[in-house]
């Protein structure tokens, strides 16, 4: 129960530090990470759009020069100097040796009429009256077609330039070559998997894509209207997500898009999240190890001070029974020693006058004077028995006297003999003749041996030895006492716990718990240290040191 109690704790101590750890380190890293995401997202963003806006007037730029080429020349020949196709010929290859971005070249009178024509394809003397776009020139003047297919039968988009001679009107119309246009628009990609095209009004493809779509089809993508202003998103298409920006060209309702992978453009957002990541993590191993360490530091410390405190206790309790038992001893011990003193002095009278009397002429004579010498003899271990209860009882109180181990060696002996014998267990003796003398408590060192031996004559039980060794280590300064027995030994499980209060290998009802752990307690506070080795089956023999000190 206490065990589990320790654990509840130590787990509370663990998610407390945790908590008040983790909680604060983990809203920091997202609020860095969310202002950093934002930050470095709105700069790609903003380069994003500064790339399309910066590429849109350049294709703008490309589109006025076209339209101004068209127009000077427009203005400044005549109808009939460029119905002649010759003159016509020679006009454009000079245009084409300025540019080179144009198709072809054509006039068109009022009716539609293709009547002069310079260029690969056989367009001249086709009517265009029908088509959408001489409708948009005669409003407005001058007029950039979307892609179409035509008379060609292939995609290709036209200028055209209107200008009136009197009462006549005629058209100056132009081809733009379209690879490039579409290497302008392309100019836009970035890395290996950016994409730049045009699209019109109605979200239809004006150049070809890089990855999706095809030249006149839909784009996949949200219909936009044109607009003054320039935007950027990340939105969805495709299957995944896109960085794209879109913005309007100035004298064609046309939209230019350039879009980007965001897990490339991001990549340096994603390496720092990942860092991040793996710093989190890294935060959280070191502050849960630490908060573990700390969690068992201060549960150790704290199992310490709980056995101290139920040492100090126990000890507490002994002394104070030990200072009772030693008076109620004193007590009897006095009682006791009156009767003794008055049988002994008649069993010397009686002696005296079995000698004195005709008694010594009596059969039973011999019988009558051994009968006394027992009484006698009795009397005298008796009174040995009070000496040295009397002598126990005088050591209650701790002292710093000179000590001789292997004299209370023998003294505590003396007092668990009997019940030894009666049991059959022999105690054997090896003490050293070169023992010093040491200054401590003699009282406290006899309850440390007696409560070991008390201990080592129950793990034996009946029939075994128990051997007490004492020797004196000159170079450590030391003196060694060895209290063996050929019991049936500590399990090594049960001997890290052999010193804890409360803690006993013996059955219910026949041990505290206390005993070794009162000893250990006195043994360190005389200075000295104890130790234990068992093996199973063969016993347990208990180390004890004590330092010799002078006065």
């Amino acid at each position: 129960m206490l065990e589990k109690g320790y654990r509840k704790l130590r787990w509370k101590i663990i998610a407390a530090t945790l908590c008040f750890s983790l909680i604060p380190l983990f809203v920091l890293g997202f609020t860095i990470y969310y202002q950093f995401r934002e930050s470095y997202t709105a700069k790609i963003m903003q380069n994003l759009r500064a790339l399309a806006e910066n590429r849109r007037n350049a294709i703008d730029l490309f589109l006025d020069e076209r339209v101004s080429q068209l127009t000077t020349l427009a203005y400044t020949q005549s109808y009939s100097q460029l119905q002649d196709e010759q003159y016509l010929k020679k006009v454009f290859a000079l245009m084409q040796l300025r540019s080179n971005s144009f198709v072809d070249l054509g006039i068109i009178d009022q009716d539609g009429n293709h009547v002069a024509y310079s260029g690969p394809y056989k367009l001249k003397g086709l009517n265009y009256k029908n088509e959408e776009w001489f409708h948009e020139v005669m409003l407005r003047g001058v007029y950039i077609s979307d892609v179409f297919m035509g008379f060609r039968k292939f995609p290709h988009f036209i200028m055209a330039v209107m200008r009136r001679e009197g009462d006549r009107s005629w058209f100056l119309r132009a081809t733009i070559d379209t690879s490039i246009f579409n290497a302008l628009v392309k100019e836009a990609q970035v890395g290996e998997t950016g994409d730049a095209f045009v699209i019109n009004k109605e979200n239809i493809l004006q150049t070809t894509p890089r990855f999706s779509g095809s030249l006149l089809s839909v784009a996949p993508y949200p219909r936009y209207s044109p607009s003054s202003s320039s935007r950027a998103e990340e939105l969805k298409a495709n299957g995944g997500q896109i960085l794209l920006a879109t913005t309007s060209f100035k004298n064609k309702e046309w939209l230019l898009v350039v879009q980007e992978d965001p897990t490339v453009e991001l990549l340096p957002l994603f390496h720092a999240r990942n860092m991040a990541i793996l710093l989190f993590i890294g935060g959280i191993f070191l502050i849960t190890t630490g908060a573990v360490l700390v969690a068992r530091a201060m549960l150790q410390q704290l199992i310490r001070a709980d056995r101290e405190k139920a040492i100090l206790d126990a000890s507490l309790m002994q002394s104070s029974k030990m200072a009772a038992l030693g008076k109620m001893a004193a007590g009897i011990a006095h009682e006791v020693n009156n009767p003794l003193a008055v049988i002994k002095e008649k069993v010397g009278w009686v002696k005296d006058l079995l000698v004195e009397e005709d008694i010594a002429k009596s059969e039973n004579f011999k019988e009558f004077q051994d009968a006394m010498t027992k009484i006698e003899n009795h009397v005298e271990r008796a009174k040995k028995v009070i000496h040295r209860l009397l002598g126990f009882a005088r050591r209650m109180e701790p002292v710093e006297e000179k000590v001789d181990i292997n004299k209370i060696l023998s003294e505590t002996i003396g007092f668990l003999e009997n019940d030894a014998r009666y049991k059959n267990i022999e105690i054997k003796t090896n003490f050293s003749e070169k023992l010093p003398e040491t200054i401590s408590d003699s009282s406290q060192i006899q309850q440390v041996f007696l409560n070991i031996l008390n201990n080592a004559v129950d793990a034996i039980g009946k029939d075994g030895e128990i051997q007490i060794r004492t020797n004196c280590v000159l170079k450590d300064k030391e003196i060694v006492v060895c209290i063996s027995d050929n019991g049936p030994g500590i399990p090594n499980e049960m001997l890290q716990r052999i010193f804890d209060p409360f803690f006993t290998t013996k059955e219910v009802g026949r041990g505290t718990g206390l005993g070794l752990a009162i000893s250990y307690s006195i043994v360190e506070k005389l200075g000295g240290r104890i130790m234990v080795a068992s093996e199973i089956g063969k016993g347990a023999t208990f180390t004890i040191f004590f330092p010799v000190r002078g006065e």
